[in-house]
């Protein structure tokens, strides 16, 4: 028998051997208390008087939790190291040395006074599927990555880094720790100098990232997983409200142009336009300021906030050309002036490769639980990661759909579901070749 015929008999063989193996749920499952210690023992870095974490992006905190999780995969046997732009990465080995890896993790930073779940809970989860591939004595085709993203929670410097969108300008821009982006990322084992060269410039098979839902459907509906669709564009304007300043108490209430009641007007048919048009589509007002501001005269003018989110960039055009019909029809009654301001840049929507969702489903399919194709209403480490290599995420419920709080909860034994759910894919992406 020739080497190449051999090669291919070798490949059918462990295809079937690995096949079989899923099929017949005979994989090792996760273990539900190993994880939970591990995210009690990642929760001691920052933790704050309320139960949560102060771990934000370069901070003292942020550097001795990326040190624990780095000891935990040098002991799961992956060779890591830091790149330029401070993500830690963890290699493991596959029968070809040449095949794109398989890449998979999420971020240990938090957001000021976060929780202990959020982000976490995909890097503990990549960590088990390392384990539990260790316990079985699997070695897969592609070379595996374990990833842990740089300041997810603030900057994104390490994703758009990865995959080369970063801007050495933002490097002077200030973090929530207080350091520049270009300190912080020395701080944690990069080199702002090079941080050109942190983009990936060989193929990445795939990109998977587990995470927390961080709204409640899952745990609402008491559903195991969600297989997450995309995440969401968000598309930012500033609107002001142009009336006429008087004095509140010399000025008749028929005839007064006051800027804040017509704002208010605007707010409310922003809320209902976007509850009642068809579709998932979210719009926000966050943000409101009247001017002069002073209680006895009547705002003159007054800035508000307003964000959309959709899976589709035409879905939030289409909302947003109905909020501009209602902003006429206030201009018309209330005799003000409305304009909208866009700010950029705006966040496309990242679609996740249906592909890897379908892998994603019979992976849950065969662990027998249950769940729902559903969207990401949040940004993730994903969103940069979907425009280079086909991208999946698995979200796991929330308790009470809390996030970036230290009340925010995910169950052991859901942390461990995500976490089978992952490996299962992993394996079936090692199967699968994209074109």
């Amino acid at each position: 028998m020739n080497n190449s015929i051999s090669y291919k008999v070798a490949v059918v063989c462990w295809l079937v051997l690995i096949t079989s193996f899923i099929q017949a749920g005979e994989l090792p499952l996760a273990n539900a208390e190993r994880m939970k210690n591990r995210i009690i023992a990642l929760s001691h870095f920052g933790k704050n008087v309320h139960g949560g974490v102060d771990r934000t992006a370069f901070s003292d905190a942020d550097i001795s939790g990326r040190a624990y999780i780095s000891a935990l995969m040098r002991d799961a046997g992956l060779d890591v190291h830091i790149d330029y732009a401070g993500n830690i990465i963890g290699r493991r080995a596959g029968t070809q040395p040449l095949f794109a890896p398989i890449m998979f993790g999420s971020h240990t930073d938090s957001v000021p006074g976060g929780g202990n779940y959020d982000g976490d809970v995909g890097v503990i989860g990549a960590l088990e599927a390392i384990e539990l591939l260790n316990t079985g004595n699997i070695v897969t085709r592609h070379p595996l990555e374990m990833i842990v993203f740089a300041d997810e929670e603030g900057s994104m410097v390490g994703n758009m880094a990865l995959v080369g969108i970063f801007s050495a300008d933002a490097l002077s821009n200030g973090s929530s720790s207080g350091f520049t982006l270009g300190d912080g990322v020395d701080r944690i084992g990069g080199d702002q100098t090079k941080i050109k060269q942190a983009r990936r410039s060989t193929p990445i098979h795939a990109f998977v990232e587990l995470h927390i839902e961080q709204g409640g459907f899952l745990d609402e509906k008491s559903l195991d997983i969600g297989i997450v669709e995309g995440i969401v564009g968000i598309h930012w304007w500033d609107v002001v409200v142009k009336g006429v300043a008087n004095h509140g108490g010399t000025t008749p209430m028929p005839g007064r142009r006051d800027a804040l009641v017509a704002a208010s007007k605007l707010v409310i048919g922003i809320n209902d336009r976007a509850t009642t048009m068809p579709g998932r589509q979210v719009a926000t007002v966050g943000k409101i300021q009247a001017f002069p501001g002073a209680p006895n005269v009547i705002p003159g003018k007054v800035e508000f906030s307003l964000e959309i989110r959709d899976l589709e960039t035409e879905k939030i055009n289409q909302v947003f050309e109905v909020i501009k019909g209602e902003a006429r029809a206030v201009e018309e009654e209330m005799n003000v002036e409305i304009t909208f301001e866009a700010l950029t840049p705006h966040l496309r929507p990242a679609p996740t490769d249906v592909r890897i969702r379908r892998l994603i489903e019979q992976s849950v399919s065969t662990l027998d639980l249950s769940y729902q194709h559903m969207p990401s209403g949040a940004g993730h480490d994903a969103q940069n990661m979907a425009p280079i290599t086909p991208t999946g995420m698995i979200f796991v419920p929330s308790r009470g759909g809390i996030s970036h709080s230290p009340m925010e909860y995910t169950a052991p034994h859901d942390m461990a579901n995500g976490a089978d759910v992952l490996l299962r894919t992993i394996l079936k992406l090692d199967e699968t070749e994209f074109e």
